[in-house]
C-alpha cells in the first residue's frame, strides 16, 4: 500500500502538488461541490442564469459574428461583478477566491463561443495585467476591464511558435529617445481581436529577451486582420495581429525586461485549470440535452432513452462529469487552502497567488487533458443519442460537437501537458518536493512478494479504493523504471511519458472520486447512485491503467527484464466483477429524477 506521510508534516504535505500520489484515499479531506459557501453558489446561480437568459437565448447572432452583441454581452456581465472576481477590490474588482472563480467559468461555459470570449478577457486578457503589472498600469486597465468597458485580448502564438512560446519572432527594439518600444512583426489566432481595446502581446527584445507588452488598439503600426474561418467557436472573434514600426510607449512594458516566460507560463497554468472547469458547463448541458431528446425521441414505439445501450452512454457521460468536476474543485480548493492565511489586500498576495497555482501545476495539466477529453468524449455520446438529428444544425449538439475539439490545442496541446504531468511529477520528486522515489522503491518491494494494496475502509467503495492505490503504484513504478532506463533523456522517450500521465490522470480521478463520495456521507450510508457513478468509472480505469503501464514497460525493457516486470505487474491488475446494468440503471434512473445531472451545485 502506498505510504502516508506521517503526523506533523501532513498538513504541509496534504497541500503539496501531486502528493495525491503519495498519500492513502481519504488520507486527507478537500473541496466538494457540496461544501461550496453561499457566497459561491450565489455567484455560480447568477453566471448561470445570465448564459442561460441572455446568452443562450442568443446563440445564433452570437455564432453570425455578432462582435457588438459579444462586446456588450460582456459589458452586462461587467455590471453583474461577473468580470472581477480575479481583480482586487482596490481596482474595481472584487477579489474573491480561485473556486468561485472557476466556478463562474463551469457557467459561462453553455456556449462555445461565449466561453471562449469570456475566458479570454477575464483570463489570459486580463490576468497577465493583474499579477504582473505595476501600479500605474492596474489603476489605468483594470477597473475599465473589471466593469467590461474595455475589453482584453492576449497575443503569443505566431506562425513558428504556440507551445514552444519562446520561439517567438516579433521582434520589439527600444527608440533611441527611450520613450518607446518599436514592435515588427505578427501574431496568430488571437480571441475578441477584432474588438478589443487592450493586447498582452510578446517580443523578443534586442533579439533575445521574450518579454511582454500592453498593446493598446489604435496604437500607430499595429493593426488587426480580418476574421478567420473557424471549425468550431464560430462566433468567437479570431484574427491575425500585425505590428510594422508599432510604437508601443516604454511605460507599457509588462513585468520584467527578459521575464516574458514568467507571464506566459503562468498564465498558461490557470488557464489550464479553468479550462478544466470550464468543459464542466458544457458537459452538463449536453448531457441534459442528450436525455430529454433521448425521452421525446421514438423508435419502434418506444422512447429511446429506454434502450439499454442509449443509457449506457447516458451513464458513461454522468460518470465523466463527477470525475471532472470532483478533481477540478479539488484543485481549487488547495489552491484556496494555500492561500487562506495570506491577506488579499496585501502588497504580496499576487507573488503568492502565482507561488500557489504553481503549486498545482500537475493537477491543472490534469484538468486541461482530462477535461478536454471527457468533453469530446461526451459530445460525441451526445450526437450518437442524436443520431442523424445531431448531424442537423438545427440541433445545439451539431455545435457543441465542433465547439469541443479547440479544447485539445489552446493552452498548450494535449501532448505537451501529458510530457508536462510526468515531467513535473519527477522534477519534484529530484528536488526533493515529492518523495516519489522512495514510494516507488516500496512498491517494487511490495510486488516482489505479490503484495498488492488493500481497503482501509470496507464499504461499498472497498474495490474502487483498491483500484485507485493500485493505479498510483502502477504510475510509481513505471516513473521508476523509466527514470532508471533513460535518466535525463527520459524526455526523448514521450510515448513514456504520455502513457505514464494518462495512469497518473486515472489514478487522481479515482483517488478524488472515492474521496468525495465518502465525504458526502460522512458516518452515514454511501449513496448508490455515487457508487455507481464511481464503480462505472473504476472499471473502465482499472483496465486502461493497466493496459497502458505494460505498454510502456514494453517501450522501457527488452528480454527477460521486460517478461520478469509484466509477470510482476500482474499483482497490480485490479479488476473486480461487476454488474453493467445494475450500474447504467442506477445511474441514468437519477438522472431521469433530476432531468440531466443529478449534483449541480445550482
Amino acid at each position: 500500500m502506498v505510504a502516508v506521510v506521517e503526523s506533523a508534516d501532513r498538513s504541509q504535505a496534504a497541500l503539496a502538488g501531486g502528493m495525491f500520489l503519495a498519500q492513502e484515499v481519504g488520507a486527507t479531506p478537500f473541496v466538494t461541490p457540496e461544501s461550496f459557501t453561499d457566497e459561491q453558489r450565489l455567484f455560480f446561480k447568477t453566471a448561470l442564469q445570465f448564459c442561460r437568459e441572455q446568452v443562450l437565448t442568443q446563440a445564433e447572432r452570437i455564432e453570425a459574428k455578432d462582435n457588438a452583441l459579444l462586446r456588450d454581452l460582456l459589458r452586462r456581465a461587467g455590471e453583474l461583478g461577473l468580470l472581477s472576481v480575479d481583480i482586487s477590490e482596490a481596482h474595481g474588482g472584487t477579489g474573491l477566491d480561485k473556486t468561485t472563480s472557476l466556478l463562474l467559468a463551469e457557467a459561462m461555459a453553455l456556449l462555445g463561443s461565449w466561453s471562449v470570449t469570456f475566458g479570454a478577457h477575464t483570463g489570459i486578457g486580463t490576468l497577465p495585467i493583474v499579477w504582473f503589472g505595476n501600479a500605474a498600469q492596474k489603476a489605468k486597465y483594470l477597473p475599465k476591464l473589471a466593469s467590461g468597458e474595455w475589453v482584453a485580448a492576449y497575443a503569443l502564438t505566431e506562425q513558428g511558435s504556440g507551445s514552444d512560446a519562446r520561439a517567438a519572432k516579433t521582434k520589439a527594439v527600444r527608440s533611441a529617445d527611450g520613450q518607446h518600444y518599436v514592435l515588427n512583426g505578427s501574431k496568430l489566432y488571437i480571441t475578441n481581436a477584432a474588438f478589443a481595446d487592450v493586447f498582452v502581446v510578446f517580443a523578443q527584445v534586442d533579439g533575445d529577451k521574450f518579454t511582454g507588452f500592453i498593446v493598446e488598439r489604435g496604437t500607430p503600426g499595429f493593426s488587426v486582420g480580418p476574421e478567420e474561418h473557424k471549425m468550431g467557436i464560430r462566433g468567437s472573434s479570431t484574427c491575425p495581429l500585425y505590428f510594422e514600426d508599432a510604437r508601443v510607449p516604454a511605460e507599457n512594458l509588462l513585468g520584467e525586461l527578459g521575464k516574458g516566460h514568467k507571464i506566459a507560463f503562468n498564465i498558461l497554468n490557470y488557464g489550464r485549470l479553468k479550462l478544466g472547469a470550464g468543459v464542466i458547463g458544457g458537459m452538463k448541458l449536453q448531457l441534459e440535452n442528450a436525455l430529454k431528446f433521448a425521452q421525446e425521441r421514438q423508435q419502434f414505439k418506444t422512447p429511446i432513452v429506454r434502450f439499454p445501450l442509449i443509457r449506457e452512454k447516458l451513464a458513461r457521460m454522468a460518470s465523466l462529469v463527477y470525475a471532472l468536476e470532483t478533481m477540478t474543485y479539488r484543485t481549487a480548493g488547495l489552491v484556496d487552502g494555500r492561500l487562506a492565511s495570506k491577506e488579499r489586500s496585501a502588497p504580496d498576495y499576487d507573488a503568492h497567488l502565482i507561488a500557489a497555482i504553481e503549486e498545482y501545476v500537475t493537477e491543472a495539466s490534469i484538468m486541461k487533458v482530462f477535461g478536454s477529453e471527457a468533453l469530446g468524449v461526451l459530445v460525441d455520446d451526445a450526437v450518437q443519442i442524436h443520431g442523424g438529428a445531431g448531424y442537423i444544425e438545427e440541433y445545439p449538439v451539431e455545435r457543441a460537437y465542433r465547439d469541443a475539439r479547440i479544447n485539445r490545442i489552446f493552452e498548450g496541446t494535449n501532448e505537451i501537458n501529458r510530457m508536462l504531468i510526468t515531467g513535473m511529477l519527477l522534477k519534484r520528486a529530484v528536488k526533493g518536493d515529492l518523495p516519489l522515489f522512495a514510494l516507488a522503491r516500496s512498491v517494487a518491494d511490495a510486488l516482489s512478494r505479490a503484495e498488492r494494496p488493500r481497503a482501509r475502509k470496507q464499504d461499498a467503495l472497498a474495490a474502487e479504493e483498491v483500484a485507485a492505490e493500485c493505479a498510483k503504484q502502477l504510475a510509481l513504478h513505471g516513473m521508476r523504471l523509466a527514470t532508471e532506463a533513460f535518466g535525463t533523456e527520459l524526455d526523448r522517450h514521450q510515448e513514456v511519458m504520455a502513457l505514464l500521465a494518462d495512469v497518473v490522470m486515472d489514478a487522481f480521478a479515482l483517488d478524488s472520486m472515492v474521496t468525495r463520495t465518502r465525504q458526502v456521507a460522512g458516518d452515514g450510508a454511501l449513496d448508490p447512485t455515487r457508487v455507481a457513478l464511481v464503480r462505472l468509472y473504476a472499471q473502465e480505469s482499472t483496465t486502461r491503467a493497466f493496459e497502458r503501464t505494460r505498454r510502456a514497460l514494453c517501450s522501457i525493457l527488452k528480454g527477460e527484464a521486460l517478461q520478469a516486470e509484466l509477470k510482476r505487474l500482474a499483482t497490480l491488475d485490479a479488476f473486480s466483477p461487476y454488474d453493467p446494468a445494475e450500474l447504467r440503471e442506477t445511474v441514468v434512473a437519477a438522472l431521469e429524477v433530476a432531468g440531466g445531472y443529478p449534483y449541480s451545485a445550482a
